[in-house]
């Protein structure tokens, strides 16, 4: 699938759960940071995602904290990148973005945190002092 063809799709909530992985979310988070600014990429993924998740039945998914530090992560990363970076080179450096447990945000946050509600439903702040390599 293109990448205007799978953003369109994203954005649309038509892609069946099954084609929307971790990978996935990643993509279409760094094709909306390639093409919009990081407040519009960040209102359109959240966006798409909240209504992907409403319609396969599980709007309980959508998590504010995970979303943002990814997105957030994601846009420091493609700035340390080379310019006009495809997304397979970008997933090549950037390994550690694609694994979903471990999670590169255990890092980032102690467990009680992420699950609770108030992460959920907001974006905290990382809780857990830990420098990233």
């Amino acid at each position: 699938m293109t990448e205007a063809a799978f953003l369109e799709a994203f954005e649309a909530a038509t892609l069946a759960p099954e084609e929307f992985h971790h990978r996935d979310h990643v993509r279409a988070a760094w094709l909306l940071l390639k093409h919009a600014s990081p407040a519009e990429a960040m209102a359109r993924f959240t966006a798409a995602l909240r209504q992907f998740a409403r319609r396969v039945g599980k709007p309980g998914l959508y998590h504010e904290t995970v979303t943002w530090a990814y997105l957030l992560l994601i846009q420091e990363r493609m700035a340390r990148g080379p310019a006009g970076d495809t997304f397979a080179g970008f997933a090549e450096r950037n390994a550690d973005l694609f694994t979903w447990r471990p999670s590169i945000l255990d890092r980032y946050y102690r467990p009680e945190t992420l699950q609770s509600d108030l992460a959920r439903q907001v974006f905290l702040l990382p809780d857990r002092l830990e420098s990233a390599p």
